[in-house]
């Protein structure tokens, strides 16, 4: 059975008293996994906490179903947050990055080369499967061509949830406990409700109204993302707005981000969400040693940190791996900016790579 079927299944198939209480049994779960991750002092707590959490009930089998439908209105909030790290200093180095964009695709394409592979020799997939399984796309992007291909959805969902828990995870615990970064509970992830003018407040209301219906139209990859992204972003360089979005509704847009995360592995056997996160452990593992070899080598020649590029290369979520740049006090626009690029290259050129490929294949 098809994860993402098994799971609309499953929802179709709960009363709506259950439904909700499923739901509400996740966020409690996330509200006590970001309380005790945070006071565990542990990195991106209101975030990571949820997530974990979260997974391991789905291993369990508790249950548990995602507040799916108020994603597109929590990432929203995300969006408008990073689009207030676009400042004028900032865009003024835009130009600089076009070589890191241009290295970005060389990355990619040694990953995929890497990776792709390793799905087909020790998972066992098939060559569709395994090819998007391996893209460090978007996951419902990913899913939904995979599966046009003719790809094991399942197994492309699986991989791609877990590849965004493992780099997350990771990630946030190598800044933390190795490189020595603070990312506890970071009050500079907005400013307090109370402080921001009603201005203000008007005008990131209006950027996240405006970027929410505007992203689709666009037909933008992650469109209620990174349509209040872009809004606020020209907000906020045109002297609209000054401030980034209360930080009371950034923890709990992360607190439902984490917790959505976790629960992208209900409807799956424990079996097969053990398997794909130690499959999804060797492949990640593949592609942020590439990432730190691209960080380590040419983070001078772009003119970054070695930290910065590293965000900015890592297959991780877009809004995952943005507030993790949030709370290192990286330069987010240059970390935003490559992983929209990375998302939009896959979900542009993989497709026509594949078919290619076929072609090549079929003329052998």
């Amino acid at each position: 059975m098809v994860v993402a079927r098994n799971r609309d299944t499953q929802l179709r198939t709960l009363t709506r008293r259950a439904l909700w209480g499923h739901i509400a049994t996740a966020l409690a779960l996330g509200l006590a996994g970001g309380l005790l991750f945070n006071w565990l002092g542990a990195p991106l707590p209101w975030m990571l906490g949820p997530m974990i959490l979260n997974t391991i009930a789905a291993v369990l089998n508790a249950p548990i179903r995602p507040p799916i439908r108020v994603r597109p209105y929590v990432v929203v909030v995300i969006g408008v947050m990073l689009g207030a790290g676009f400042k004028p200093e900032v865009i003024s180095q835009a130009g600089d990055w076009v070589l890191s964009f241009t290295f970005l695709g060389l990355y990619l394409a040694v990953s995929c080369v890497l990776v792709v592979p390793f799905y087909r020799r020790f998972g066992g997939f098939d060559t569709v499967t395994a090819y998007f399984a391996g893209m460090p796309g978007g996951l419902n992007e990913m899913i939904l061509i995979g599966r046009d291909f003719g790809g094991d959805d399942a197994r492309i969902a699986l991989a791609h949830a877990a590849r965004i828990v493992i780099v997350v995870s990771l990630i946030a615990v190598w800044f933390r406990l190795v490189a020595g970064y603070d990312l506890g509970d970071r009050s500079q992830f907005g400013v307090a409700f109370s402080d921001i003018p009603a201005l203000d407040l008007a005008v990131l209301l209006a950027c996240g109204v405006v970027g929410f219906y505007l992203g689709p139209l666009l037909r933008l990859p992650a469109p209620t993302l990174i349509g209040p992204m872009l809004v606020s972003a020209v907000a906020h360089l045109a002297g609209l707005a000054s401030n980034p979005p209360p930080s009371e509704l950034v923890l709990v847009a992360q607190l439902i981000l984490g917790t959505i995360i976790g629960c992208r592995f209900v409807g799956s056997k424990a079996r097969d969400i053990g398997h794909a996160l130690l499959l999804s452990l060797g492949a990640t593992l593949i592609m942020l040693t590439v990432t730190v070899v691209f960080a380590v080598l040419f983070h001078e020649l772009f003119g970054q940190t070695t930290e910065q590029v590293l965000l900015a290369y890592s297959p991780g979520g877009l809004a995952a791996m943005s507030l993790v740049a949030l709370a290192m006090n990286a330069e987010v626009a240059y970390v935003a900016s490559h992983h929209v690029v990375r998302i939009t290259m896959v979900i542009l050129v993989a497709p026509l790579v594949f078919r290619w490929l076929q072609a090549r294949a079929a003329r052998k």
